[in-house]
C-alpha cells in the first residue's frame, strides 16, 4: 500500500507535466492540488464511516481497489481532464485506506505485540515505499512509458486489497 502513496507522490508531477507541453510548473502545481484535495475529503469521509460502522476490512479494501483500477486505467487515456479525474480516484483510494488500515492490527494484537506488529508493518511499508517508485522508474526506462510502472503499482494495490479481504472478520476475532 505504501507503494501507491510514494509512487503517487514522486511520479504525479511528471505525469501531469506530460499531459501537455503548454503546462507551466505553476499550472502543474495547481492541477496536482485537485487529486490531493479529493484524497483529503475521501480520507475524512472513509475514516468517519469506518468508525461509525466499526468495520475496517472493506473500508481498506474498497479504496485500494478503486486506486488500483484508476492506476490501471490511467495508461489508457491521453485526455488531460480524464487523467486528472483518474489521478483524483488514485488519491481517493490511496489516502482513504490509511486510517482504517492502521486500526486493523489492534483488533488482533495487544500490548507489546501491537507495538511490534505496527513497527513491522511500517518497516515493510517503507521498503515498499522505496521499491515502488524505483520500479516505476525502471519500467519506464525499459518501456519508454510511465504507464507500465503505474500499472504495476495498480496491481500491487489490488493485491493489497485481496490480502486485507482474507483477514479474519472482526466478529471472528472477538469470538476467539
Amino acid at each position: 500500500m505504501a507503494n501507491g502513496l510514494y509512487s503517487m507522490s514522486f511520479w504525479m508531477p511528471q505525469l501531469v507535466k506530460s499531459l501537455s507541453r503548454l503546462y507551466s510548473n505553476t499550472v502543474v502545481g495547481f492541477l496536482m492540488m485537485i487529486p490531493h484535495l479529493v484524497g483529503l475529503l475521501a480520507m475524512i469521509l472513509v475514516s468517519r464511516s469506518s468508525d461509525q460502522k466499526l468495520e475496517r476490512r472493506y473500508h481498506v479494501a474498497i479504496p485500494a481497489i478503486i486506486g488500483g483500477i484508476a492506476l490501471l486505467l490511467l495508461g489508457r487515456t491521453s485526455s488531460p481532464f480524464l487523467s486528472i479525474a483518474l489521478l483524483s480516484f488514485v488519491a481517493l483510494g490511496i489516502y482513504s485506506f490509511y486510517g482504517p488500515f492502521f486500526s486493523l492490527p489492534s483488533q488482533f494484537l495487544t500490548g507489546f505485540s501491537a507495538a511490534s506488529g505496527i513497527a513491522l508493518i511500517n518497516s515493510v511499508g517503507s521498503l515498499g515505499g522505496f521499491a515502488g517508485p524505483y520500479a516505476i522508474g525502471a519500467i519506464s526506462v525499459r518501456t519508454g512509458s510511465l504507464y507500465g510502472g503505474l500499472a504495476a503499482v495498480g496491481v500491487s494495490l489490488l493485491v493489497s486489497a485481496t490480502l486485507v479481504l482474507v483477514l479474519p472478520r472482526e466478529r471472528q476475532l472477538l469470538a476467539k
